[in-house]
């Protein structure tokens, strides 16, 4: 076919195609003009998924009549002048293709009045023609109706979902808008029912018990940081609140909603140790960054951005969200004092046994600040059951504790700590044991083995993809120390620095190290186990995320015997 230029008709199409997806993509258009006019009230009502009817009020600026032509003409915009102005948007739209690329694929009637206006007007367009204008009576502030999207591309409705799935997308949105800007009131009508609104001048928290409930919105823990230029706020739970999907992360970059799978990745790896394997957390993240540090011009619907210091947006989430968590886990219940000494000087709550390692410095605050508070109160061991589950008391209630994922989570630290000083202890094995390695095993050893060897690892060559184990880490004894060497070879990338190679590789020791379900212990040894644990930073999960305790509360003991209604 010989190359010819499109029609306009053909080429607004294609253009209003990238803007406009789905109804949607429109309501988020319309809202985003909405919040740049300096609107305090939105109000958006859909029928039939957004595919019938979508209409979007404000009480915003307003549009002076002389210029409601020029809005629907592509690439028309308030926001910007210059190529320069591009190196710092600080406004929601910039590129004036929203409205002319609705009215591509729609009939459009839009109302307007500036508050030093004293009438309004209004414009209608049909698959980007004006087919009529006037004078019009109403309130300052806009109103665009869209009616009939994609009535003129057959081709683009075949692959709209049904009308509740595309309402529902439409509400995702509407509440993401709310959690950004809590001070404006939003109100969002579908199919003639109310479906989401609220007030205005809240908080994010407040606005979040609409979205996820208010006992969700009461445990979430505040996020807040402040790395070189980048400030970090929001909302982020605690490990014990999580969900089976990502879709439950948000992510503002100066109060744009975007989808970012490096900030994602922060929050989630803020996390690591802490979750379990399938949970995700609740996340409402917002960057704060000078304009030019940002680029929102990199796609169609402004839904991805790049930043100039990639680096420092990553670590400034991840600190954030993990200060949250680590504040949260060390603000625990204060030790019981006096009611539950026992009489006759029994003082078994205080754990007086023998002393355990110190805990780190690196896990406190700042030198000369007060002692955290443990994130477990003192538990008293009262025994075990199947030989798995350490049973014990509280200040409030009964404790069950898996055994395996308590020790996991205490030689996790140990090792951790031991590493960082390559104080490791090892066992020297009295006979070098040969172990056989596959091709990918033999390059991994050599590109880790000296991870490996910070461990207390002492490996050498011994021909053909077979190596020599002359010392392990203590860790490992009565274990199988070839099953742990392969097992920790399997799971390591190749060519990974170091240091990253430090927490993969404590995990997969204490894992290997720890008690296992069915072993029997003694009294003392549930005892120092259990005074291990509350020294620990994390001591209510295990390094891959599991719980270690299950916590009854009196009052729940009471109410399941029926000691109150």
């Amino acid at each position: 076919m010989p190359i010819k230029v499109l029609s306009a008709e053909v080429a607004h199409k294609i253009a209003a195609g990238e803007v406009v997806e789905r109804p949607a993509s429109v309501v988020k258009e319309l809202i985003e003009n909405s919040l740049d006019a300096g609107a305090t009230r939105i109000s958006v009502e859909v029928r039939g998924g957004g595919l019938q009817l979508i209409r979007v009020s404000d009480n915003g600026a307003g549009i002076p009549a002389e210029e409601m032509h020029l809005a629907f003409q592509r690439h028309a915009t308030s926001k910007i002048e210059a190529l320069d102005d591009l190196e710092s948007i600080s406004t929601l739209g910039f590129r004036g293709e929203a409205l002319p690329s609705i009215a591509t694929v729609s009939g459009v009637t839009l109302t307007s009045r500036p508050s030093s206006a004293v009438d309004g007007a209004f414009i209608a367009l049909t698959g980007g023609g004006i087919v009529e204008e006037g004078k019009r009576g109403c309130p300052p502030g806009t109103s665009v109706v869209v009616r009939g999207l994609f009535s003129n591309v057959p081709a683009r409705l075949k692959f709209m979902k049904s009308p509740a799935t595309e309402a529902g997308r439409v509400s995702e949105l509407v509440a993401h808008y709310a959690l950004a800007f809590p001070e404006v009131a939003f109100y969002l009508l579908v199919d003639r029912r109310t479906a989401f609104q609220t007030p205005g001048g809240s908080t994010q928290r407040d606005v979040l018990a609409q979205v996820y409930g208010r006992e969700t919105a009461q445990a979430m823990l505040d996020a807040t940081g402040d790395f070189a230029e980048i400030g970090v706020s929001g909302l982020v739970s605690p490990p014990s609140l999580s969900r089976a999907s990502r879709s439950y992360i948000s992510i503002f970059v100066n109060r744009r909603w975007v989808q970012s799978r490096m900030l994602s990745y922060a929050i989630e790896e803020a996390y690591h140790g802490m979750l379990m394997i399938g949970k995700h957390p609740i996340a409402i993240v917002n960057l704060s960054l000078p304009p030019r540090d940002v680029d929102v011009n990199v796609h169609p619907a402004k839904s991805e951005v790049r930043f100039r210091r990639e680096q420092d947006a990553f670590g400034a989430v991840q600190r954030a969200v993990r200060a949250a968590l680590t504040d949260s886990a060390r603000g625990g219940p204060v030790p019981p004092v006096g009611p539950l000494a026992a009489p006759g000087g029994d003082r078994s709550f205080e754990r007086q046994l023998a002393p355990v390692e110190p805990v780190q410095p690196s896990l406190l605050g700042p030198s000369g600040a007060p002692a955290p508070r443990p994130a477990l109160p003192i538990l008293r061991v009262v025994g075990q059951v199947a030989n798995t589950y350490i049973i014990a008391e509280g200040p409030d209630g009964m404790y069950l504790v898996d055994q395996h994922a308590a020790h996991e989570r205490v030689l996790f630290e140990r090792l951790k700590a031991q590493a960082a000083k390559r104080e490791v202890e090892v066992q020297g094995l009295l006979d070098p044991l040969a172990v056989q390695l596959t091709p990918r095993q033999e390059e991994t050893l050599k590109c880790d083995g000296e991870a490996l060897a910070q461990f207390g690892f002492a490996i050498e060559p011994f021909g053909d993809r077979t190596c020599l184990l002359r010392a392990v880490p203590a860790v490992l004894k009565g274990r199988s120390a070839a099953e742990a060497v392969i097992d920790l070879l399997d799971s390591l990338d190749q060519g990974t620095a170091g240091s990253d190679l430090v927490e993969p590789i404590a995990i997969t020791l204490a894992c290997r190290g720890a008690v296992r379900a069915g072993d029997t212990l003694t009294p003392e040894e549930m005892r120092e186990m259990m005074r291990q644990l509350e020294r620990t930073s994390s001591p209510r999960t295990c390094p891959h995320g599991r719980p270690t305790v299950l916590h009854l509360s009196s009052s729940r003991l009471e109410r399941e015997f029926g000691r109150q209604p």
